[in-house]
């Protein structure tokens, strides 16, 4: 079983090597899997390519990374990691500004010995400040459904979102097509709403993913209820025949 954490990154200089070192502190055992970490940094140079050399180079579990010095969108840069991914790897996305937390892998590699032929999975997680304290009552929680058509429903009704707390097979994510590079945002989501239209349900993991940071630099900023509706709405239209011949309505 091997894990690649996959992380696009623009202009996260002070933010980084945090995200790096919760990725290294994973322990495995009693498990027995192996791990890497790929970053695409993109965009202006902000001292990150020289810091990423140097963290390279240290012993550990193995970080490689990518330089691109124009800006890219989030899909088109977890695509450009995920072409140099084996088959066989397991893929975890986390945002250059978050921390996975020390045993989120060992958790998702529990959950595949005991579900292995479900091909993604999905996990809580917990939501701190810029400082990285606990926000009471932030927690994300992953619902349980009995069927695709079902997570489906309750998706395009704004009930439930996914965002990066998620385990999947490359080859699914290729089976799929990867992500929509030209999404701006709700890329993430969009990808899953295909998961799910192949037939695949996550399995839902009884543990925290990764700490998810709420600062003034977040990607995040901005979207609001109304930003979230818009972007059901268009991919509503990416795939409205195979929705509509499952029964979802149009949110």
């Amino acid at each position: 079983m091997h894990f690649i954490v996959i992380t696009p990154s623009h202009q996260r200089r002070a933010l980084l090597p945090e995200t790096v070192a919760s990725v290294r502190a994973s322990i495995s055992a009693p498990l027995d899997f192996s791990f890497e970490h790929f970053i695409y940094q993109n965009g202006p140079e902000d001292g990150t390519a020289a810091w990423l050399a140097g963290a390279a180079a240290q012993p550990g579990p193995a970080l490689r990374y990518w330089l691109d010095t124009a800006s890219r969108r989030p899909g088109y840069a977890r695509n450009q990691l995920a072409h140099h991914a084996p088959a066989d790897a397991w893929l975890t996305p986390l945002d250059d500004d978050d921390l996975l937390l020390q045993r989120a892998l060992y958790h998702y590699g529990a959950a595949i010995a005991a579900h292995p032929n479900r091909p993604w999975l999905v996990a809580d997680f917990l939501r701190v400040d810029a400082q990285g304290r606990y926000l009471p009552g932030e927690d994300y929680y992953a619902w349980q459904f009995d069927s695709p058509v079902a997570m489906l429903r309750a998706i395009f009704r704004a009930e439930h979102f996914i965002q990066g707390n998620v385990c999947y097979r490359k080859a699914l994510l290729d089976e799929v097509g990867g992500y929509d590079a030209a999404l701006p945002t709700a890329e993430d989501l969009d990808l899953y709403v295909r998961f799910l239209l192949a037939g695949h349900l996550p399995v839902v993991c009884p543990h925290y993913s990764h700490l998810h940071r709420f600062h003034a630099q977040n990607t995040s900023q901005g979207i609001d209820a109304a930003k979230h509706h818009a972007d059901l709405k268009l991919i509503f239209g990416k795939y409205s025949a195979q929705l509509r011949e499952l029964g979802i309505q149009e949110p």
